[in-house]
């Protein structure tokens, strides 16, 4: 992993939902209690230490998190935080299911598919009542979709820490050379410059216009869904992806897009010859595509990695029959919480208070690591280091149409659901997508009510 990398929120699409996956089977062995209260003494000036467990690593990411323990400590004197980098989720589940002194006052996670695992199994308190004493109104502090994936039935146990956000990056040079003036916004448009973008070489690509195969970097199925605005769930918690019909359109257009570019099995052969997705051998970078779906971060690897064409970002496309949603995107990121089974809850919270809401801390920790931030005062700052590029993933996070995959008891383990029959669409093996998705529900049913 490179410094140009901003930060392992990039990791995401399937090693995140295996990790949710995983973890996910502890949920019902985790059994946080609210027995601690939070009296700690800190809001009446008593030295406090908390320990605070992240999972940062790199140089300047573990750099921008002390600098920002420091201003805390530096406006509270008497909170001292003991900071731990690059601790995983199952560590962080062990320790919180275990307590005692050596367990975690304030903790972060990566994967938000495990919130509906920590607010449910009451490891990470609920943050509703401590918002609402210190008058800090969630719904107009961060962006809908940052604040929808921190919290579960109605249990804020999380908030956001920065986060990420999906759009298009396209090749100013090739769209110039196919005669293309400007990125596309619908997928009707989108399909129709990957086509004049590819220039196919006998069984290969001398270039591609964009690769949908699932397995390519970043084009998971819940990327995709994001343009729909899709739900996954009804009403009634039950899986809808059988009867909300953005998914068999997505599944739809996807296939459709697989075929016209040549196939499964060209593409997928094609796939085979990118480098790393997190060095200057990304397919893009190296100008083996023509247009890709990525994330923010990306703006800082290409201005390091400088490839030899011209570049820009926009708003991913949207569906034809959606063209006014047009400039949303998918949104993930990073949560923090308070340990449930904390003593030092009021101090704690301070701290996550602070890390969450002060406006400069926020701009500060996304100027270091290249991450959208997280409230709506801090995508607004005039000291947020956002050029052009930077912007149109800015402009996605505050877009109220942009979306994310829900929480759900069971973490991410619906979205490997879709994924795998994803996988069958697009290969051909599943024909019968009506029957797929229906099979895919009842999966999916069957997993959260084992869960619960």
């Amino acid at each position: 992993m490179d410094t140009t990398r901003r930060s392992p929120l990039a990791r995401r699409p399937l090693a995140a939902l295996t990790a949710a996956v995983c973890t996910a089977l502890l949920a019902t062995a985790c059994t946080g209690t609210n027995s601690a209260g939070g009296q700690d003494g800190s809001a009446s000036g008593q030295d406090v230490t908390i320990t605070f467990w992240h999972g940062w690593s790199q140089d300047n990411e573990v750099k921008a998190i002390d600098d920002n323990v420091a201003a805390f400590e530096k406006l509270h004197p008497n909170i001292h935080v003991k900071v731990v980098g690059n601790i995983a989720d199952d560590k962080v589940e062990q320790a919180l299911r275990a307590g005692g002194p050596d367990a975690p006052d304030v903790v972060s996670s990566f994967s938000t598919d495990n919130v509906g695992k920590f607010c449910s199994s009451h490891v990470w308190a609920d943050l509703g009542p401590m918002l609402k004493k210190d008058g800090v109104d969630p719904a107009k502090t961060f962006p809908s979709a940052m604040l929808k994936y921190s919290q579960y039935q109605g249990n804020q146990c999380a908030l956001p820490l920065l986060g990420d956000a999906y759009g298009l990056y396209y090749n100013k040079t090739a769209f110039a050379a196919a005669g293309i003036t400007a990125p596309p916004k619908t997928f009707g448009e989108f399909a129709e410059d990957a086509a004049k973008l590819t220039v196919a070489d006998g069984d290969s690509y001398k270039q591609l216009g964009f690769m949908p195969n699932y397995h390519g970097y970043e084009t998971a199925i819940a990327h995709y869904l994001g343009q729909y605005g899709s739900t996954y769930f009804g009403p009634d918690g039950t899986s809808n992806v059988a009867t909300d019909p953005t998914v068999a359109a997505a599944l739809t257009w996807q296939k459709q897009l697989v075929d016209r570019l040549g196939g499964f099995e060209k593409l997928e052969k094609y796939r085979t010859t990118f480098g790393d997705e997190f060095s200057a051998k990304n397919p893009f970078t190296t100008g083996q595509v023509a247009m890709s779906l990525d994330g923010e971060w990306r703006t800082a690897s290409l201005a390091d990695d400088k490839p030899d064409f011209e570049w820009a970002t926009a708003p991913f496309p949207v569906p034809d029959d959606q063209a006014a949603t047009y400039g949303r995107g998918y949104q993930t990121g990073t949560i923090v919480g308070v340990a449930n089974g904390s003593k030092k809850q009021t101090a704690a919270w301070t701290f996550v208070k602070y890390l969450t809401t002060d406006t400069d801390a926020v701009v500060s920790f996304a100027n270091a690591i290249h991450n959208v931030p997280s409230t709506l005062a801090a995508l607004d700052s005039p000291k947020l280091d956002a050029d052009a590029n930077f912007r149109t993933f800015v402009d996605i996070a505050k877009n109220p149409n942009s979306s994310t995959t829900p929480a759900s008891v069971n973490g991410g383990a619906y979205q490997v659901s879709l994924q795998n029959l994803s996988y069958e669409v697009e290969s051909g093996k599943q024909n019968d997508l009506g029957a797929g998705l229906r099979a895919t529900a009842e999966e999916i049913d069957a997993a959260v009510n084992q869960a619960k």
